[in-house]
């Protein structure tokens, strides 16, 4: 038992140094989506499909989002070791090729939505139809949608700066321009979803423009800061002086990234596969799962951060060369990450009946909304353990594993499975959604013996010639 402590359980430095990191992501993360949830009520209050529209182009954005975090992500792994390393120009080469990347992905998201976006929207809105009407919510949809395109470029912007931000250790300010431009976000919804203080009332479409002004304050905030602190950051001096990148680090930052790349566009239209199959049993089912899925986030903000700090300290200590005490700490934030989701889970199932009743939508829409949020609850500490495990694999560069751990088990097992289940049997959608999660087991069990085996101990760096 003993043995068992030592390996699981840190001492007060330990944990000091790991809430010193995770904790502004996780005040960042939880104001952020509690503001979300304040905003998804706003909207769910104007009616069903209002929100219906809304939640399947954010689902379709999220494909966007997962897709900018992929690009910069396998860079970032080089980020933080360089930090690790006390290398800026290191640091500086990725910043670039973050840019560079994000910037390919935006203009070809945009040129899908423009192109496809109605008939993407329309993949939601072929199953039965109760709940409300699928012609409105398509409008509402597809109104949404243009005006978020606009928040594209500022998004990408952001992410750039305060993805190397964090893993060079710097979370608190990312944390404070993502607390005021959500706030600014949830003003304005107020402001023009409402058509107060002489504002026009503009519904979903003002729900949008809030987005979009935010998004821009986010990266203005996230742009005068970094010009105002490169004497401390130095890594920043003259890191767009040119866009000049070492052929042959292209080449790692590539091959390295690419796997995560297309494991999060992979994932991510996985996710938006499920969320098709399951609509397929109507509009209620979209609205419950949004609402579910919107009070969910507020609840894992904890092993969401614990996934960060993996990034961020394991890729530390293994640029600077520690590998046992990579080991070790991994072994513990694991542990704190899973412990922390058993307590927050349970609170979550205890109060679950409560949050849909919070929002303007029928009865049979709520009653499945607290279904999925049980579930969601119940299943908490196995994300727990495969987000931590997916960013202990990545933080040692092995993208090719996280890419078949992630992506292919999406596609190989979970989407089938919703697919069948959603279309050919008769069984209920919470059980659905259940048993698709359950075959994550599977998962977990593959992650364990890749961690355990320390296949991810690794220096990639070192490696550079």
């Amino acid at each position: 038992m003993r043995a068992l402590m030592k390996k699981y359980i840190g001492d007060r430095k330990f944990y000091n140094n790991l809430l010193k990191i995770a904790v502004p992501i996780m005040i960042q993360n939880g104001i952020t989506n509690f503001v979300n949830m304040l905003d998804n009520l706003m909207v769910g209050q104007v009616g069903t499909e209002q929100m219906s529209g809304v939640a399947i182009v954010n689902q379709l954005m999220f494909i966007y989002f997962l897709c900018i975090f992929g690009g910069v992500s396998g860079v970032g792994i080089f980020t933080a070791q360089y930090c690790g390393n006390k290398d800026d120009e290191g640091i500086r080469y990725t910043f670039r090729y973050k840019l560079i990347m994000g910037a390919i992905l935006t203009a070809l998201c945009v040129t899908v939505f423009l192109i496809w976006g109605k008939d993407l929207v329309q993949l939601y809105l072929n199953g039965e139809s109760d709940g409300g009407d699928p012609k409105a919510t398509l409008s509402y949809a597809l109104g949404y949608m243009h005006i978020e395109l606009f928040s594209l470029p500022a998004i990408l912007i952001s992410i750039v700066i305060s993805s190397t931000l964090r893993e060079c250790k710097e979370t608190i300010t990312p944390m404070r321009a993502g607390i005021v431009a959500v706030f600014v976000n949830l003003i304005l919804n107020y402001l023009l979803i409402y058509g107060k203080a002489g504002l026009p009332q503009l519904g979903v479409n003002g729900a949008a423009i809030a987005t979009v002004i935010a998004r821009f304050v986010e990266m203005s905030i996230m742009i005068v800061w970094v010009l105002r602190h490169k004497d401390k950051h130095t890594y920043f001096n003259n890191v767009l002086k040119s866009f000049y990148i070492p052929r042959y680090l292209v080449k790692r930052f590539f091959v390295k990234g690419l796997p995560l790349l297309v494991n999060e566009s992979i994932w991510s239209i996985g996710i938006a596969m499920l969320s098709q199959a399951y609509s397929i049993r109507g509009l209620n089912v979209i609205a419950a799962t949004n609402i579910a899925n919107t009070i969910n986030n507020v609840f894992n903000i904890v092993f969401i951060a614990m996934g960060d700090a993996v990034a961020i300290i394991i890729g530390q200590l293994l640029g600077a060369g520690k590998m046992e005490e990579a080991k070790d700490q991994d072994n513990k934030i694991i542990a704190f990450s899973i412990f922390n989701s058993i307590v927050i889970g349970s609170i979550m199932f205890v109060t679950s009946g409560l949050y849909p009743k919070l929002y303007n939508t029928n009865a049979q829409a709520q009653a499945l909304a607290a279904s999925f949020i049980m579930v969601q609850a119940v299943i908490m500490p196995k994300d727990a353990f495969l987000h931590t495990a997916y960013f202990t694999l990545r933080s040692g560069g092995k993208t090719i594993i996280t890419f078949l751990f992630d992506s292919v088990f999406m596609m190989v097992v979970s989407v089938p499975i919703a697919y069948v289940l959603s279309r050919y049997t008769s069984l209920d959608v919470i059980w659905i959604f259940f048993i698709v999660h359950m075959a994550d087991l599977i998962k977990c069990l593959i992650g364990l013996i890749l961690l355990k085996k320390g296949v991810w101990i690794n220096n990639i760096i070192s490696e550079e010639t």
